[in-house]
């Protein structure tokens, strides 16, 4: 059968989507899938180490949200500039690529002006598409000085579904506590769900926690405007796979273990670079990847998963590898159940 954008819409009430995540990581629902049968069962996040065995693989996104969503007023006229930082274009010249709202606003030759006392002084250079804007950023320390100085002004950059204000609380639950690469201008959501506790009793049991990298960029959350799956293009977002992480993947599918993709980033990464034998290749590089039904997946046998947006790619993917029957019915039971979607939402596992 052949998919189209229409078959991943379903009626997602707005109450399901939290706007504060859960007291605690590991506190959240998780519903468990096993795609073999079908059956569904209802169980808490921390119940999922009863699923994994000594020598099972959990492999992880260590990537890390920088504080990447600005404010800053336009010269002259002094109007309010919301300024979303997506990715450093050069580091030696502090030139950007950023979205800017409202764009109409925002020409080449313009300067913003950032902090109480204009601490960062930017320059409009370029337009890269409607929204987007490539912007010089006027400054005279050293790149250190500089990216503190990007933190210093920054805000932790909920989604736009999140409707309030960041809170310092959003510093540390907007971000894995194995987050470590800086460079994301969004959370792996799947990985939001594990406590330090919960990490220390999986390496207790002997669960293999290999750690990869894939920078979140805002394409993975862009709208789908095209009935034809095939025709969608997805942004490209940074990756990395390192060899020690490669190994210990590969030798767990040589010895037939359990291979658990955390999220869709993971996945993606993964996907992104196998021989053909399905074994992993160590990479330093780009990726858009997109996967809808049918694909087959090559290296993970079971997924985390947080509950996704209608006519998203991420529900796509997730449709691929549980198989769209055994989703979409899983999706009604969540629903039904009173499961939380989106960023702060509950979690799903998918097993073989």
């Amino acid at each position: 059968m052949k998919y189209k954008l229409s078959h991943f819409n379903f009626n997602l009430p707005e109450k399901r989507i939290p706007q504060t995540p859960a007291q605690e990581r590991d506190e959240s629902k998780l519903l468990v899938l096993h795609k073999s049968s079908g059956e569904i069962e209802h169980k808490r996040f921390k119940d999922i180490i009863n699923y994994f065995e000594e020598k099972d693989i959990m492999v992880f996104n260590n990537t890390k949200v920088f504080p990447a969503r600005m404010f800053g007023n336009k010269e002259k006229t002094g109007a309010r500039i919301e300024v979303f930082l997506l990715r450093e274009l050069n580091q030696e010249n502090r030139i950007w690529d950023v979205l800017v709202d409202p764009a109409r606003k925002i020409r080449i030759g313009n300067k913003l002006y950032f902090g109480e006392n204009d601490d960062l002084v930017a320059e409009v250079i370029d337009n890269t598409t409607s929204r987007g804007r490539t912007l010089r950023f006027l400054y005279d320390g050293t790149h250190e000085e500089f990216k503190e100085t990007l933190d210093s002004l920054g805000q932790t950059p909920l989604p736009k579904f999140i409707d309030r204000k960041p809170t310092a609380r959003d510093n540390d639950r907007y971000q894995t506590i194995f987050a470590e690469s800086n460079g994301s201008v969004a959370a792996p959501t799947a990985g939001l769900h594990f406590s330090k506790q919960l990490m220390k009793r999986l390496e207790i049991k002997g669960v293999m926690l290999p750690k990869i990298t894939l920078h979140v960029g805002l394409g993975t959350f862009r709208s789908i405007d095209v009935e034809d799956l095939s025709k969608h293009k997805m942004d490209s977002e940074e990756v990395e796979i390192q060899e020690n992480a490669a190994k210990i993947i590969n030798e767990g599918k040589v010895s037939n273990r359990r291979i658990c993709s955390i999220g869709t980033t993971v996945n993606r990464t993964i996907e992104s670079s196998t021989t053909t034998n399905n074994l992993v290749i160590p990479m330093k590089g780009w990726t858009n990847k997109f996967m809808f039904p049918p694909y087959n997946f090559k290296v993970a046998n079971c997924m985390v998963t947080n509950f996704h947006l209608p006519k998203s790619t991420l529900l796509m993917q997730v449709a691929a590898f549980g198989g769209y029957e055994n989703i979409m019915k899983a999706y009604q039971e969540a629903i039904k159940k009173k499961y939380n979607f989106f960023t702060f939402g509950d979690a799903m596992l998918i097993l073989p």
